[in-house]
């Protein structure tokens, strides 16, 4: 852009220079006006460009050619100022590097200077944003699929043929550019581009046609026939493979580039619990693509659950009803063949469920311990999703030894906590437990905004919030008292937020040991592409609510504390034959929480005498 400067004066008024931006739309224009209107002609050209009042703050003043720079007639874009300028455009890059650049810009400055003194100005102020572009072509591009370092690929053939019938007479020779754009350890690059130069043969008009080659050799190297089979391309179920995905990988191409879906998809889930939260768990996870799924649950279906657990229908009620597990995962593979479904239909030992009845009732809690945490080792995560809480105590101790990430998820009338339990470090030979408890109390009793920062390793379990141990909830209930009732939008809001804990879970680079993000990040940078990594999501439907407390490991604590995972992988079953059998007592005195209660009893005591005395 030429400028005309005036007297010094003693003020320091400072100017910000143009930036110019030359859109792709011009560039293909000049493309076209250089082969099919000027060719060899270099004389200087009008073109018109325009720049916007309104940027974003931090962009720098831009001068804008886009492809109707070379219509001086076309209008401006609205809240644009018009700028006239000139085109200089030279054969080669030679002639463009001995263009006596600082001629060209007095030319254009005196011609400023003209329209100023002449009075011109004042009744077209757009001569007062004169600029002037300098261009040198021919160059042509070709996507190039090749990677031969020296040769291009067979798309440059054709290209130069029309080249040299339609511009041979202009141009002897044109320098072609072969674009390729490769992928390396994860990054762009273009270093792999060729560029040469080509002289052009002149070719006479002919309305015959040259003669053709091109037929592909076969494997053979011969001029025959290759075999292709597309009964693959046609089954049903690879084409329902490859379009279930769809909405993940547009996920990946338009709003999250930097989404890890291969993490996602791999991840092998435990569900422990068919129910409604299984049910709606099982059906996100598919969303996102997971392929192998696994229930297991004791019960079998009945009238009441196919309104509320999307994958069961009326007919499974009949005779009875079908197991749950075993019909969840059918159900699963008839939805998408692709998904490796299992069901175990089997019970979960329980604490303060005695299994020392008969020695078939303890065999087969045995066997049940056994085959759950042959579930647990080969699995990658652990949904816990059963209706009582003594139910998930076992799960959360195996997964914890066995340092599996657990996805708990819990409901009430109209409240619901989705939470990751604390990873446990692995113990490594001589190092103890790398993740010491912590002598704090419960998260319910401190409140959830005590804590911040808390690594995965620190954070707590599902039993850590409470001071009692857990037994048997369902004892002298009757069978309304033991259902869960909730509002019925409440297991879909829990299960999908369950999933997409997991997948944020995943997504960050730490995993399972990741920061916890509290309800006070929300405002903050995430710390991966989907946002937000809690540890605990506690919902309120009455008021529409969410809040994202953060707990630490609780020393005393009936499932994850040292204590309970030191005896477990010492003893095995037999300290759970222990747990089963007895009531609270056992894990409390274990743990500490008996003295805990005798010193908070007697507190209690303490200041009620004090208080008797004032």
């Amino acid at each position: 852009m030429a400028a005309v400067m005036g007297d010094p004066g003693l003020s320091k008024l400072q100017f910000a220079p143009f930036s110019s931006a030359l859109d792709v739309g011009f560039w293909h224009e000049l493309t076209q006006k250089k082969l099919n209107e000027y060719r060899l002609d270099e004389a200087p050209k009008d073109i018109k460009g325009y720049y916007y009042n309104g940027d974003s703050a931090g962009l720098p003043a831009r001068l804008t050619l886009e492809f109707s720079a070379f219509d001086m007639n076309a209008p401006t874009p609205a809240h644009c100022c018009p700028a006239v300028g000139t085109l200089y455009n030279t054969n080669t890059l030679e002639a463009f590097k001995a263009a006596d650049k600082k001629l060209l810009l007095e030319q254009a400055a005196n011609e400023i200077w003209e329209s100023i003194r002449s009075g011109a100005a004042l009744d077209n102020p757009v001569l007062l944003n004169k600029f002037l572009l300098l261009t040198f072509a021919i160059t042509v591009g070709v996507y190039d699929p090749c990677n031969l370092a020296q040769y291009p690929g067979w798309p440059l053939r054709n290209f130069l043929v029309l080249a040299a019938h339609r511009w041979s007479s202009s141009f002897q020779s044109v320098e072609v550019l072969c674009f390729r754009d490769r992928t390396l350890q994860g990054m762009r690059d273009v270093t792999h581009s060729i560029i040469f130069e080509v002289k052009l043969p002149e070719m006479a008009f002919s309305p015959d046609c040259p003669k053709a080659v091109g037929w592909e050799k076969n494997q053979k190297g011969g001029m025959g026939p290759r075999m292709v089979n597309l009964s693959e391309c046609m089954d049903p179920k690879r084409l329902a493979e490859s379009s279930v995905d769809l909405n993940l990988k547009l996920m990946c191409w338009r709003l999250v580039p930097t989404l890890d879906l291969d993490k996602v998809v791999s991840v092998k889930c435990l569900l422990l619990g068919a129910g409604t939260l299984g049910c709606n768990v099982a059906r996100t996870l598919m969303g996102w693509g997971v392929r192998h799924i696994t229930f297991v649950d004791n019960a079998k279906i009945s009238y009441s659950n196919p309104v509320r657990q999307p994958l069961y229908e009326f007919e499974d009620c009949l005779v009875g009803g079908k197991p749950k597990a075993l019909a969840a995962a059918d159900r699963l593979q008839k939805i998408f063949p692709g998904v490796n479904a299992r069901g175990f239909n089997m019970s979960i030992p329980m604490p303060g469920h005695p299994v020392n009845f008969s020695s078939v009732t303890l065999e087969q809690a045995r066997r049940d311990v056994e085959r759950l945490e042959q579930l647990v080792e080969g699995h990658d995560v652990v949904f816990l999703l059963m209706d009582t809480r003594e139910s998930r105590w076992l799960p959360a101790v195996i997964a914890a030894s066995k340092r599996k990430l657990v996805i708990n998820a819990a409901l009430g009338f109209d409240t619901f906590v989705v939470m990751r339990h604390g990873l446990k470090k692995p113990k490594q030979q001589g190092d103890g437990d790398l993740c010491p408890s912590h002598p704090v109390a419960p998260a319910d009793l401190l409140g959830p905004s005590l804590f911040a920062n808390i690594p995965g390793y620190k954070l707590g379990c599902y039993f850590c919030n409470d001071v009692v141990a857990p037994g048997d909830s369902t004892r002298d209930r009757t069978l309304d008292q033991q259902c869960t009732v909730s509002r019925p939008g409440l297991a879909m809001i829990a299960g999908a937020l369950a999933v997409e804990l997991m997948v944020s879970v995943l997504q960050h680079p730490e995993g399972g040991y990741a920061i916890a993000s509290s309800s006070d990040d929300r405002m903050n940078e995430p710390p991966t592409s989907l946002g937000l990594v809690p540890h605990q999501i506690r919902g309120f439907l009455s008021r529409f609510d969410n809040v994202l407390p953060v707990s630490l490991a609780f020393d005393k604590c009936t499932a994850c504390s040292s204590k309970v995972l030191d005896q477990y992988e010492r003893e095995g079953f037999n300290f759970l034959v222990k747990v089963f059998n007895s009531s609270h007592s056992f894990l409390e005195d274990l743990t500490g929480l008996t003295l805990l209660h005798q010193e908070t009893q007697a507190a209690e005591i303490w200041d009620m005498s004090d208080d008797e005395t004032v």
